[in-house]
């Protein structure tokens, strides 16, 4: 009885030791994967600024304004 409590021991420490490194490397994947989406959503951000201040724009109006008259428009039409 006393080898088979040190053999349940053992396998409990083991699936201890898995679990843990299962989650770090769950962590370590989705941390990966949000700082990718993160850079993706801000580049894709600063290039539409771009392009509403450069080509949709009215005078002196900022790049908020036109993205709120955009789509008030675009509401219009729907």
């Amino acid at each position: 009885m006393m080898e088979k409590s040190k053999l349940v021991k053992a396998n409990e420490k083991i699936a201890e030791g898995v679990v843990e490194g299962y989650k770090k490397i769950e962590e370590s994947v989705v941390g990966g994967y949000k700082k990718i989406e993160t850079g993706a959503v801000e580049g894709f951000d600063k290039i539409t600024d771009q392009f509403v201040g450069r080509f949709l724009t009215r005078d002196g109006e900022s790049v908020e304004e036109a993205r709120a008259r955009l789509e008030k428009q675009q509401k219009k039409e729907k």
